[in-house]
This record gives C-alpha cells, sequence and structure tokens, in this order.
C-alpha cells in the first residue's frame, strides 16, 4: 500500500522544505480567494448550465472561482503547469501541476446546501505533493506539505484512530455515469450502511476527504473522479498519517479516478469489504440500461 506518495514525488520533483512552504502557502491563498468568490454569488446565482450528463453543473460561481484562483496561480507561480476542471490543461503535465476545482460540489451550491469548496493541489508526474481545500461557509480551509504536517486554519490535524468498521463513520459518493454503469457504488454503499455507524455521502470528494484528514470521517471510498477532485485531498489524508490506495490496496493512481483513504488501522478493512461486494443487477433499482463495465 502506498505509504509516502507526497514526500517522494516531492523529492523526486527537487523540492526543498523552503519551496514546500511557499508552494503551500500559495495553495492556500488560491484556495482561501476562490472561496471568498464562490461566497460573494452563494445563494444568488445568475447562471446554471448542464455540461450534458444528469447532475453534472457549471455555474457562472465556478467560472468567477476559477478565474481568481488562476490568477493567484499565475502571479505566484508562472512557470508551473495547471489543470483546472472548466478551462482545461496548459503546460506539461509531466511536470509540476496546479490542480484546480473551483467549485467542488456544484450541486449543492446551486440548491443553497452549503457543502462545497475550492481545491488546489500540486502534482509531479500524477503524484499529489501539497494541498489546500478552502470550506467557505464552515470557515475552514484544510492545507498540508511535506515537511510542514496538515493543518486546519491555523491547527494541527490528524486521522482518526478507529479500528473496527462497526465504530466507524465513513463517507462516500457517486459519480456522474452511475446511471448507466453497474459499477456504480451502490453495493458499496449498502453493504457498509449496514455494517457501521452510519455512511455519508456529502457530495464534494475534496470536502470528503479533507473531514476524513481532520480525524471527523473514519474513512473514504469513490470511483468516477477526476484528478482535482482528488489531489488536494489525497495530499492531505497522507499528510495528516492517513492510508491512501486504489480500491484492491494498490498504489494509488491519480489518473484511476478511484481511491481509498483511512486511518491506517481501518484501511485494510475497507480494502477487503470492497473486494468482496459485488455491483447489484441492473433490475435491482430499475435501470435495465445499464452495463457491467467498470470505468
Amino acid at each position: 500500500m502506498t505509504s509516502s506518495i507526497c514526500s517522494s514525488a516531492a523529492s523526486d520533483a527537487g523540492l526543498n522544505a523552503d519551496r514546500l512552504g511557499a508552494l503551500v502557502t500559495v495553495a492556500r491563498q488560491a484556495a482561501d480567494a476562490g472561496g471568498a468568490e464562490l461566497m460573494r454569488h452563494y445563494g444568488r446565482l445568475s447562471s446554471v448550465e448542464s455540461k450534458g450528463r444528469i447532475g453534472d453543473l457549471v455555474t457562472n460561481a465556478d467560472l468567477a472561482a476559477e478565474r481568481v484562483v488562476l490568477e493567484v496561480l499565475d502571479r505566484e507561480t508562472p512557470d508551473i503547469a495547471v489543470l483546472a476542471e472548466e478551462s482545461g490543461a496548459a503546460g506539461e503535465q509531466d511536470s509540476l501541476r496546479w490542480c484546480v476545482d473551483p467549485l467542488d460540489g456544484t450541486t449543492n451550491f446551486t440548491h443553497g446546501y452549503p457543502f462545497f469548496a475550492t481545491s488546489i493541489g500540486l502534482t509531479f508526474r500524477q503524484r499529489p505533493i501539497l494541498g489546500a481545500i478552502a470550506v467557505p461557509f464552515l470557515g475552514e480551509t484544510y492545507w498540508g506539505a511535506p515537511g510542514h504536517g496538515a493543518h486546519c486554519n491555523d491547527s494541527n490535524i490528524q486521522v482518526s484512530r478507529c479500528e473496527r468498521l462497526e465504530d466507524s463513520l465513513l463517507v462516500t459518493g457517486f459519480a456522474y455515469d452511475r446511471h448507466t454503469r453497474l459499477d456504480n457504488n451502490y453495493a458499496q454503499f449498502c453493504w457498509f450502511t449496514h455494517r457501521t455507524r452510519g455512511v455519508r455521502r456529502g457530495g464534494a470528494a475534496a470536502v470528503d476527504l479533507a473531514f476524513v484528514a481532520a480525524g471527523r470521517q473514519d474513512g473514504y471510498w469513490e470511483r468516477g473522479l477526476a484528478p482535482w477532485d482528488l489531489a488536494a485531498g489525497v495530499a492531505l489524508v497522507e499528510l495528516s498519517g492517513g492510508t491512501i490506495s486504489g480500491y484492491g490496496g494498490e498504489e494509488f493512481d491519480l489518473r484511476s479516478g478511484r481511491v481509498v483513504a483511512a486511518g491506517p488501522a481501518l484501511h485494510p478493512t475497507i480494502v477487503d469489504v470492497l473486494a468482496q461486494v459485488k455491483p447489484l443487477s441492473g433490475d435491482a433499482f430499475g435501470a435495465p440500461e445499464v452495463t457491467a463495465m467498470g470505468s
């Protein structure tokens, strides 16, 4: 299982402690700027459009927040490539690259549900190094980097020490393609719901990961995610003492869209369950058009 994603990526990128400190400061500034812009639009949206899939939305707030985030990154680190959800990629993807989600939780935001964030992660060759996640409605910014620890605002954070599934509170989500795939996380959600204290579905992967990093939730799994959903949160979980992997316990791959994140004691149990639970049939949820293809 992966145990040193961030440190090894930072070392390979040639980043020392001072440079990492400067970069996480930039990430925090960018996340806070995006979060502040989101709050200026919260409850006052002027545009909501679909990207073509049910529940996959973009608003004027997404675009405005991304604009202010990119202004910070371009001003402070013009030499670093960017992958942003709304405007796409700029620069070399195998170099240092910012992964930007200006509004994670757009559907929540659109409905006035206050669970959303701006997420800024730094990667090197597809491996997360550091990140910052602003959750502006709560007035919280989660941030961390190798050698600098993980924090919520000015307080240190660490993952839960929960050891038993029956004592845990987990969190997950459902990808936009859940309508057309049997590999849609429904069966896993049901299994864990019956064997834990509860499973939450927050609707914003970055916030879910930040809460795992802070020990508010004991573990998280999800599929169908994009690099900008994962980069910052994966870094924060690892930097706060957690374990990160793919569904089978293999090395985490940012491009796979799959992640298991938990405290080190609980993580193996979640991986074991995911290996055992089989998808529901299409008839089980009234969607005969669903296919058995994986992501």
